[in-house]
């Protein structure tokens, strides 16, 4: 079981939502990611690499055809960081609510 542990990190909104993506899949193309999350080339490729300096994500770069395609995927560490920043998120909503309710 993960501890609930609130993660700097990935709390911004734009990476939350990069990495509950990344949560759900194996693997996640680029342009998939753009598009979900509505972000620049430049935007995603600055979160992708923050994240995986930090060894919570890891890209693969191969070529489709004539084209370079990168996709993406959380590593363990990024999965543990993801369950225990839900945990401690949700830790905070349930001590938020008024006692009896």
């Amino acid at each position: 079981m993960t501890m609930a542990r609130f993660d700097e990190l990935i709390h911004p909104s734009t990476r939350l939502s990069l990495v509950a993506t990344l949560a759900a899949a194996d693997w996640a193309e680029f342009a998939y990611l753009k598009d979900r999350l509505g972000l620049s080339d430049s935007a995603l490729s600055k979160q992708l690499a923050t994240l995986e300096e930090a060894g919570y994500l890891t890209t693969e770069r191969r070529l489709d055809g004539s084209r370079r395609k990168v996709r993406a995927r959380l590593t363990d560490t990024g999965r543990d960081a993801f369950t225990g920043h839900v945990a401690a998120l949700r830790a905070i909503v349930d001590g938020a609510t008024p006692p009896g309710s």
